[in-house]
């Protein structure tokens, strides 16, 4: 349980806080269940085993939460009655991976306007053990025609990155062997991670010999698709740092939608979009992009990392490949990148994995994968909806 709040320092951090919605809140609890193929669980299970993880990081119990985010589990009712929580502010997203964010915008927001004072956010996914395949029929394909789109083999995102890449290439001259840097490189990371699902080191020979899904995109420039849980606990700004581990305060956040005319490939690979929700989440967190110490990108598939360091504005349009190139997106580099493996590596958990990797960078508990510098990091989601967040050590 939480110990005796000093009130005198939780109201003057609470003035502090009191100008905007910069810094009201932070996550103080993250919890995982293993990554890989876990049969006989239920994404309900799943969710409520990470929760569990994530309460005991924050010395908390369900009778300490009054605000529920879920994704990708049941409902919010089946956590809520199972687990024994009374909300008094709750929230069910859709499955797409791009509602991580989302939901931890969501969770600010709520604590920042009083809805609630400490919110745990539930994620379960048993898309492995279930045969999850992400594509493959009319329905699971990404773009609002794709009735369209499907007689040319489009039923998959993943057909849609590869076409979004092959346009890359042409337009910019960025190679496969410049791409194959970054599974390279997250692959390296998640031989630091002990809960990471791939952990063998993988060689640029092993990169362009292993075969292909949708030329020109590889086997190793997909997602892995596993069963898993993640949950957090956001609290308000004014009593996190009263829990027993330091917590990553939740300094800015944008969201931007790409919704007109969405159907794949968007031609600009969602640069504007997520140019402007950089611009804004910098702005509130009242950071410049140069303060970043690392970087987290929703990569379900490779290229999206390119497309994310062009939108934020890391190095112009075009020079994604380029950029990444030297060791600059390794640990150790200028720009570290993915530092549990991220999804291409440690597991797709559609997000979620990546903001947990941000907490516990900040908190300095990564071991041998631990960065130098981690008092700002920054999450990032290009997709229809683009969604950004930065986390700091302080506020």
């Amino acid at each position: 349980m939480v110990g005796p709040v000093d009130y005198e320092r939780r109201d003057a951090r609470k003035m502090t806080s009191a100008n905007g919605p910069k810094g009201t809140s932070a996550i103080v609890g993250v919890g995982t269940t293993p990554f890989g193929k876990l049969p006989g669980y239920s994404a309900d299970d799943l969710g409520s085993w990470a929760l569990y993880e994530a309460l005991s990081d924050a010395a908390l119990t369900v009778k300490d939460i009054d605000g529920l985010i879920v994704n990708r589990v049941s409902s919010y009712e089946a956590v809520a009655a199972n687990l024994g929580i009374q909300p008094s502010w709750m929230a069910q997203l859709p499955s797409e991976g791009r509602m991580s964010g989302t939901s931890i915008e969501m969770a600010a927001m709520a604590i920042s306007t009083g809805l609630c004072r400490r919110v745990a956010l539930v994620y379960g996914n048993n898309g492995r053990s279930a045969g999850a395949t992400y594509g493959g029929v009319v329905g699971e394909a990404y773009g609002t025609s794709a009735d369209l789109t499907a007689p040319y083999g489009f039923t998959s995102p993943g057909a849609f990155y590869s076409m979004m890449y092959q346009r890359h290439k042409y337009l910019y001259g960025t190679t496969d062997d410049q791409l194959a840097t970054v599974a390279m490189t997250f692959r390296h990371n998640a031989s630091l991670n002990e809960n990471a699902v791939m952990r063998r080191p993988l060689s640029l020979d092993e990169y362009h010999n292993s075969r292909y899904i949708v030329e020109p995109l590889h086997v190793m420039d997909y997602c892995l698709i596993n069963d898993g849980g993640v949950a957090l606990i956001m609290c308000a700004a004014d009593e996190a740092a009263d829990y027993p581990n330091p917590p990553a305060y939740v300094l800015g956040y944008g969201q931007q939608g790409q919704l007109i005319n969405s159907d794949f490939p968007p031609g600009d690979n969602w640069c504007d979009a997520t140019r402007a929700v950089g611009e804004r989440t910098y702005r509130m967190a009242d950071v410049k992009r140069a303060d970043v110490d690392a970087l987290m990108v929703y990569d379900n598939f490779s290229p999206n990392v390119l497309f994310a360091l062009e939108g934020l504005g890391f190095c112009e349009q075009g020079e994604g490949g380029d950029y990444i190139q030297g060791g600059r997106i390794g640990i150790g580099g200028e720009l570290p990148l993915n530092t549990s493996g991220g999804h291409l590596s440690e597991s797709y958990m559609q997000g979620w994995g990546l903001t947990v990797e941000a907490v516990r960078q900040i908190r300095r508990t990564c071991g041998a994968r631990q960065l130098e510098r981690t008092s700002i990091i920054q999450y990032v989601c290009p997709s229809p909806v683009v969604s950004s967040i930065i986390y700091g050590s302080d506020y």
